[in-house]
């Protein structure tokens, strides 16, 4: 029978190693993935973060003449459609990028939708089923050893910064963004521009 190894869930928190947060970026138009794991807290700065990692890693070598970068994201959590933090650190992106970014959030309850669950994520739950995730080595290699017969690969990477919470955006610095709001359900679908706005 075997003696079983105990493990932990939800964040895989451990006393000594600490958390394992996955935040993913799926490019459709290559199939190909990435993870940062972080280990502090599930952040908007984190959520960004991750963005600009796999764009200096990944993105602007496959897509070196983009005008702009769209962003599909759920309704809430992290990158959430209400989140102050997550639209300052969108512009923080757009500026050290010199494009647009704009996002397009799923309304509530339409998360299912979104492509990087049924594309990506379903498959790194899959593989690593069963296994023990001891170490953010052992999740780290998990991910990037996650591939599907349609060609799907993915990348991982450990972020050890800490992402503190709790940060507070004013009314003043939410209208200091250069951000535009579509004409279309402008609360979930706007763009971030690379020029700050002038006063």
């Amino acid at each position: 029978m075997g003696e079983p190894e105990q493990v932990e869930v939800h964040d895989f928190l451990d006393k000594e190693l600490g958390k394992a947060i996955p935040y993913g970026v799926y490019d459709l138009s290559e199939n190909e993935g990435w993870v940062s794991v972080g280990i502090d807290h599930d952040t908007a700065r984190f959520a960004a973060q991750a963005i600009r990692r796999w764009w200096k890693k990944m993105g602007m070598k496959r897509h070196r003449h983009a005008r702009e970068l769209l962003i599909t994201a759920d309704g809430g959590g992290s990158n959430g459609s209400r989140s102050r933090l997550w639209k300052v650190a969108l512009q923080d992106v757009a500026v050290q990028l010199g494009i647009p970014v704009r996002v397009c959030h799923f309304p509530p309850g339409t998360s299912k939708w979104n492509k990087i669950e049924h594309r990506m994520f379903c498959h790194i739950t899959q593989n690593w089923r069963g296994r023990p995730l001891v170490s953010h080595e052992v999740i780290i290699q998990l991910i990037a050893n996650t591939t599907t017969q349609t060609g799907l690969k993915i990348y991982a990477e450990l972020d050890s910064r800490h992402y503190p919470t709790g940060i507070y955006v004013s009314d003043a610095e939410l209208a200091a963004l250069n951000l535009k709001r579509a004409g279309f359900h402008g609360e979930w679908n706007y763009s971030l521009l690379p020029a700050r706005k002038t006063k």
